[in-house]
């Protein structure tokens, strides 16, 4: 839930360019030792190949992922899984939610409604200040954050995700509702919901 320092610029040589030989080089694998002539050490003598000869590099070949998108991945599935285990304090609101009680307490933002769960009282205690509700009692519920992406944001009928802290700036976390993060019935990016433009 921190800010992420550094870019891919700042790598040691990021900016200076790479030859095409460099580049098979690294798809070789490791190096082998070049006797004096050039060949590999070991290898019986060939004729060297034509283009017709040389092996087709797939059109469809992923490029290795940048190590910085690497790391952020892992972190956020860190906090998805670290999230998903810990219980979390949900606010109800006003409206009704099911059986008729009051429903969880959300915010909608560019089109997608988001269930606000807080860390620990404090956390609510900020996002109640913010609203300038501080002196007003509020009542919430303790939810299982698993409980919430696999079953409050399928049954919310809308798109739908989770906010958590949603007071704390780059301290909070935003859980859209995408595969890998909700059931695939409640993301927008499955064949439940069909969109036209951009959904961020």
């Amino acid at each position: 839930m921190s800010e992420y320092g550094g870019s891919a610029d700042e790598r040691p040589g990021a900016n200076s360019p790479k030859s095409r030989l460099a580049e098979y080089a690294e798809m070789a694998g490791p190096a082998r030792n070049l006797d004096g002539a050039g060949k590999l050490a070991g290898d019986s003598p060939s004729k060297p190949m034509t283009p017709a000869e040389e092996a087709p590099i797939p059109p469809d070949a992923a490029p290795a992922e940048d190590p910085l998108v690497t790391r952020r991945r892992q972190e956020f599935e860190a906090l998805l899984d670290e999230f998903r285990a810990t219980p979390v304090l949900v606010p109800l609101g006003e409206g009704p939610g099911p059986d008729h009680e009051r429903g969880l307490m959300t915010a909608d933002l560019n089109g997608i409604r988001f269930i606000l769960a807080f860390s620990d009282q404090q956390a609510l205690a900020r996002y109640a200040q913010a609203r300038g509700e501080f002196r007003r009692s509020w009542t919430y519920q303790t939810v299982l954050g698993a409980r919430l992406l696999d079953v409050a944001v399928p049954a919310a009928g809308v798109p739908c995700g989770v906010a958590l802290d949603c007071a704390d700036g780059p301290d909070g976390a935003i859980f859209p509702p995408v595969r890998g993060i909700v059931p695939e019935e409640a993301a927008i990016d499955g064949d439940m919901y069909e969109y036209e433009g951009d959904v961020r």
